[in-house]
């Protein structure tokens, strides 16, 4: 892997439920990079988890916080970077990446998603949601993550696949 000329951060992203954690965590291993997972770090700092500062601060104040640390983890070399599924939405983040590193779209089927946000309750912008209002959701975002350099269509892939993938995309660039 020591032939990859590109020195930019690739940055994970896409709906909340996409794998951008457990992706990334694992393309950073076999790129040998350095992993970061903004609302792991949000959490580490604030020592609250993202569903308590949401409840408890609102959004506003979980979205300042996000863009501090982000644009902070960004600056660092040679990283797989999972941002948050909002991250990407805020104009700041999102010039930053755009212009610095290599961002890439996981792409799900709204279907797949809804699936996998139904199984998980710690998702705070979706908790009160029903299945049309997050379709909904999922069309808007998708709309500012097609500005992503790569996009990478996920549906029926094994996780390896998509790993080997986006590796093969860095390796060219």
């Amino acid at each position: 892997m020591n032939l990859i000329k590109s020195k930019k951060n690739l940055v994970l992203i896409g709906m909340m439920g996409s794998g951008k954690t457990h992706l990334g965590a694992n393309l950073a291993k076999k790129l040998n990079y350095e992993f970061y997972d903004t609302d792991h770090l949000i959490e580490n700092h604030t020592n609250l988890k993202i569903s308590k500062i949401f409840n408890d601060f609102g959004e506003k104040y979980f979205r300042d916080i996000e863009q501090k640390i982000t644009l902070d983890i960004l600056k660092k070399r040679n990283s797989v970077i999972s941002l948050g599924g909002g991250g990407f939405l805020n104009h700041t983040i999102r010039k930053f990446t755009r212009t610095s590193c290599i961002t890439i779209w996981l792409k799900w089927n709204s279907s797949t998603l809804i699936e996998r946000l139904k199984r998980n309750k710690n998702r705070p912008i979706i908790s009160n949601m029903d299945n049309l209002e997050i379709k909904k959701l999922i069309k808007k975002r998708s709309k500012i993550y097609s500005k992503s350099d790569i996009k990478i269509n996920c549906e029926k892939k094994e996780k390896k696949e998509i790993i080997n993938k986006i590796i093969n995309i860095y390796e060219k660039l």
